[in-house]
């Protein structure tokens, strides 16, 4: 599959909330993209706006390369992206410092039952800051809970094996703190032209699906190779 990437793209939009303002925001508990907290300590909820984006990103703040992930957790290309891509670019890009992730929440209501409730999920698993761990849960079982009438009762059946605290779970998932969040990232990347998951933003340019390794490393390494003179 030949990697194409779209130019420009109006991604003022990814003020997200800010992403581009704050992706390179530290945590309180670390760098962005940095293992959790072992599951023994106790996690400290944070719904500020910087902090949950902190949380969702992947990969040094230095990085000079920006990649905002846009993705449908229900959506099995981007299981597939998951599963045969992203550990390659992790070892290759984001472990050397050469790229951080970003992920962007776009649950595709229409066609995707339960996407929104496990996004709200993994948002709320973010004020804890255990994304990635949920992140990996759902993709790892989408064919699990995707097929369920409600999938929230599995979801918190499988949420103290990620570390969380159920309790602050249930209260972010009962009083909806997230949703609006999330549909203000949804809208926004719509409205910039992104009309499929997953979806890549490459420095303000638009790559449409799960890409395998080999369109990624051209793009990637040509980017690279001009913001660091060679």
């Amino acid at each position: 599959m030949n990697a194409r990437l779209t130019w420009p793209i109006a991604f003022g939009l990814l003020l997200i909330g800010g992403v581009g303002g704050v992706v390179a925001t530290r945590t309180q508990t670390g760098k962005p993209g940095e293992p959790a907290p072992e599951s023994g300590t106790a996690p400290q909820d944070s719904t500020t706006e910087a902090a949950l984006l902190a949380a969702r990103t992947k990969g040094s703040p230095e990085a000079p390369i920006t990649v905002l992930e846009i993705v449908d957790f229900q959506c099995p290309a981007c299981r597939m992206f998951w599963e045969e891509t992203m550990p390659i670019l992790q070892r290759e890009y984001v472990q050397t410092g050469k790229v951080r992730f970003v992920f962007v929440n776009l649950p595709l209501v229409q066609i995707h039952r339960n996407a929104a409730a496990a996004h709200e999920f993994a948002m709320c698993a973010a004020a804890q800051d255990r994304f990635w761990p949920v992140h990996d849960m759902l993709f790892d079982q989408q064919s699990v809970w995707a097929q369920l009438d409600d999938p929230s009762a599995y979801f918190f059946s499988v949420a103290t094996a990620t570390g969380l605290i159920t309790d602050s779970v249930d209260a972010c998932v009962t009083d909806g703190r997230m949703r609006d969040l999330i549909m203000r990232e949804a809208q926004g990347v719509v409205q910039a032209g992104v009309q499929s998951t997953p979806s890549f933003v490459i420095e303000r340019g638009l790559m449409a699906g799960a890409v395998p390794i080999d369109g990624w490393r051209p793009i990637l390494d040509s980017i690279y190779e001009t913001k660091a003179g060679r």
